[in-house]
């Protein structure tokens, strides 16, 4: 049998994410729909809080070759069939519609051009609309790669001025999300509601046990042993949203709070970069302030 060449294309699938009340049949009712209207079922993972009354989470990637019905009628006819019987919230993503990620940073660059590094290899399957930053010293790097640079500077007195400018630009440029690489503003609450999508953040992992300027300095005279990060979404909460990634690596007495900071930013762009990818492949469900992430 010849394999048409749709079926051999990898950018010809989709993922379902499900997250309902569990109860049995969920699976095979799933997987009989999909089988039922030639999409072939290529990962599936799942995972419940409680079998016995608790919350059910599902995520499969299928291939589109086979699929007998357009995108909207296939959406439609799963909202009915499948769906509404079971109580589910869900969604269908596709590979062929890549999520536009904004990217907010400030002066730090070891997170941002990691990013951008990422996307031009083919890594991520975004695309990056455009940067926004509160200060002009990365204009140059953003050239380099093509993608527009808006500055919108902060201060204390233009911040709602500000956010409300950066929502603005987001939304004309049509972002899914936006990452924080390193953008050293707190966002409000009102920024959040205005932008209404996922943000991700990344930050060192001794916060809240060394805050401040300087946490390498506090953390080398210490003496800590893990040098961490950690990449959640952004809440109204500061640094308490449900987290996505976190690492550490191990040091020694002979670390300088230089070579620190050094590791640190390491294991920074590392975990955001984990973190992104999960958020882009769907591969991330948050329920309350947790995730599961396949």
């Amino acid at each position: 049998m010849t394999v048409p060449p749709a079926a051999l294309d990898p950018l010809n699938t989709a993922v379902l994410t499900i997250t309902c009340p569990d109860r049995g049949g969920i699976v095979a009712a799933v997987s009989q729909f999909l089988h039922n209207h030639g999409a072939n079922i290529l990962h599936s993972d799942q995972h419940s809080t409680d079998p016995a009354g608790g919350t059910f989470f599902m995520r499969m990637e299928f291939h589109l070759a086979g699929l007998d019905l357009a995108r909207d009628q296939f959406e439609r006819a799963f909202a009915t069939v499948v769906a509404a019987p079971f109580g589910m919230e869900w969604r269908v993503a596709y590979t062929t519609q890549p999520k536009r990620m904004a990217l907010l940073v400030s002066r730090y660059d070891h997170c941002f051009l990691d990013l951008l590094w990422r996307k031009r290899r083919g890594e991520l399957n975004i695309e990056i609309p455009l940067i926004i930053s509160n200060h002009d010293d990365l204009r140059r790097d953003a050239e380099m790669f093509g993608i527009p640079f808006h500055v919108v500077p902060v201060t204390k007195d233009t911040k709602a001025e500000a956010e409300a400018e950066q929502v603005r630009l987001m939304h004309e440029a049509g972002a899914d999300f936006a990452v924080l690489a390193r953008y050293m503003q707190i966002l409000s609450g009102d920024f959040l509601r205005s932008f209404g999508r996922p943000v991700i953040n990344i930050h060192h992992s001794f916060l809240p046990a060394f805050v401040g300027a300087n946490p390498y300095r506090a953390a080398f005279n210490r003496g800590v042993k893990l040098i961490g990060a950690t990449s959640h979404y952004v809440t109204e909460e500061l640094d308490a949203g449900p987290i996505i990634a976190q690492d550490v690596i191990p040091v020694t007495h002979r670390e300088t709070p230089d070579s620190l900071m050094r590791i640190g930013r390491d294991v920074e762009r590392q975990v955001l970069a984990r973190a992104v990818k999960a958020h882009v492949e769907d591969r991330v469900l948050v329920y309350g302030n947790k995730t599961v992430v396949f």
